[in-house]
Parts: C-alpha cells; sequence; structure tokens
C-alpha cells in the first residue's frame, strides 16, 4: 500500500517553502507544512506563535507549550513558527487569537478549509525581496 504525499505548492500557487528548522516542525517533521492522506489534522497552516494563540490552544485541550520528547515535539513559545492544522487555526481566527501565517510556507491544501483573503488579512511580512 503506498499513501500520496501532496505536491508542495503554497497558497500563492508557487513551490512551498520551509516553515521551521528550529523548531524542526511538519506533519513529517522535515520543516514543512507538507501533508498526504493520512495527516488527518491537516497541519499545512504556517503560523508564527503568540502567546494568545497558545494559550488559547491549551485551553482547547492542545498544549503546544509543553515539551513531549517522546513525539519529537520540543514545545513551543511565541515567535517560534510552527504548521498548524487547518482548522484550528480557522478555530482560532473566530475566537479573534489566529496567529499571523507564512503564506509562501502554507501548503495550499490550507485553502479547502480557510479563505485565501483570510490567511492574506493574517500574513506575515515576506523576508524575501523577490517574494513581492
Amino acid at each position: 500500500m503506498s499513501v500520496h504525499l501532496a505536491p508542495g505548492r503554497n497558497v500563492l500557487g508557487g513551490p512551498l517553502r520551509a516553515c521551521s528548522y528550529d523548531p524542526v516542525t511538519g506533519y513529517f517533521r522535515d520543516g514543512c507544512c507538507r501533508t498526504r492522506e493520512d495527516d488527518s489534522g491537516l497541519h499545512v497552516v504556517c503560523a508564527r506563535m503568540t502567546q494568545a494563540f497558545l494559550d488559547y490552544s491549551q485551553s482547547q485541550g492542545n498544549d503546544l507549550m509543553t515539551p513531549r520528547p517522546e513525539w519529537r515535539f520540543p514545545g513551543l513559545k511565541p515567535g517560534d513558527r510552527w504548521c498548524l492544522c487547518a482548522a484550528r487555526w480557522l478555530e482560532a481566527h473566530r475566537a479573534g487569537v489566529a496567529p499571523p501565517v507564512a503564506l509562501e510556507s502554507t501548503h495550499e491544501a490550507a485553502l479547502a478549509v480557510i479563505p485565501l483573503e483570510l490567511l492574506q488579512a493574517h500574513a506575515l511580512q515576506s523576508l524575501r525581496p523577490d517574494a513581492l
């Protein structure tokens, strides 16, 4: 049985860029917000953590701050970039605590859950001058 890995395109239609190598993020812990059929959480939104989002996530039963070495999870702090589940990011948006998003590092699969305009409204400024 083979599992199809989704191609690496971002929400803007370009190549998917890495989200974070420190901490190493992604469903595959390869630094990118890639996905495939068995990623039921759709971990495709590259976001920069804020304390408000981390507190919200913890209040919803998903503690992203406590390290879990058995899952190769370092625990997150404000400023870290992490691949979030698309539905959790949208839920946080509705609660007024959605963290900013790196569009070039957010997989196009996020668009099945979140409208592009909403992601753009929460976009981080690109660090690459040629990305404009």
